[in-house]
């Protein structure tokens, strides 16, 4: 690391979890994203100022009108861009030392499990049942860490799945895949600070899975934005299940 790395980082250097070692560790690490809508926009900025090495964009949306009330790196001058190309333009600008790959698709099965092959950790930031079911399947098949968020209305959910570990549960033993599930969000009314709640968790979930610090795994946590209430789940692995299951 160069001196004004040595600066930029120092306030994670001066962590003992993190140090000089932990810091390198994130330089050199690859995280793939997809979805930049409101998680993404939470997610993203952290990850990029943090230092990770390499950040991969998944994302085919262009910005509306209705994404502004959310989705905060955008503006009026934005509305009709593509999000990830102005997501990457605004995290090159807030860090250039972070490299930054862009997609711009509606990546399927195939494509996820090309691009889950190259990188360290998964992060799920999209807004449709058959796209998190398809990033499960994935991460899951390469034996990489899953980091699943997920916001409506004024609750929203957090969950990591790693793995790594022998006897994990995936996504799909909690949300089966089912035809009622319906193909999107987009319809669903969602409080804007929720995806800054649950995004910046991710962030701090993906940030110490990378560094090797002690995860959310085996557990979802479920907040409750009227209440202020967290709710932490157990989660275990359904025998039954189409993607892990034996």
């Amino acid at each position: 690391m160069n001196d004004a790395q040595l600066l930029r980082y120092s306030r994670h250097i001066l962590l003992d979890e993190i140090g000089i070692d932990g810091q390198e560790k994130l330089a050199q690490a690859s995280v793939a994203i997809v979805g930049c809508g409101g998680l993404g926009c939470a997610v993203l900025p952290y990850l990029a100022s943090s230092g990770v090495g390499k950040l991969i964009l998944i994302d085919d949306d262009k910005i509306e009108l209705s994404n502004l009330q959310r989705q905060v790196l955008y503006t009026d001058e934005n509305i009709g861009n593509l999000k990830a190309e102005i997501t990457a333009q605004y995290l090159h600008q807030q860090n250039s030392d972070c490299e930054i790959k862009v997609i711009q698709k509606r990546a399927g099965q195939k494509d996820l499990c090309e691009i889950a092959q190259a990188v360290d950790i998964i992060v799920d930031c999209s807004d449709n049942f058959p796209t998190r079911h398809a990033i499960n399947q994935a991460a899951f098949s390469l034996k990489k860490p899953l980091i699943s968020g997920a916001v409506s209305g004024f609750s929203g959910q957090i969950a990591t799945f790693d793995f790594r570990l022998p006897e994990q549960p995936c996504y799909a033993c909690i949300f089966p895949d089912t035809p009622d599930m319906g193909e999107n969000c987009a319809t669903f009314g969602v409080f804007a600070p929720m995806v800054g709640t649950i995004g910046t968790l991710q962030a701090a979930e993906t940030l110490k899975t990378l560094l090797g610090l002690p995860n959310l795994h085996g557990k979802m946590q479920i907040f409750n934005a009227k209440t202020n209430q967290w709710q932490t789940l157990t989660l275990s692995k359904n025998s039954a299940c189409v993607v892990c299951g034996e």
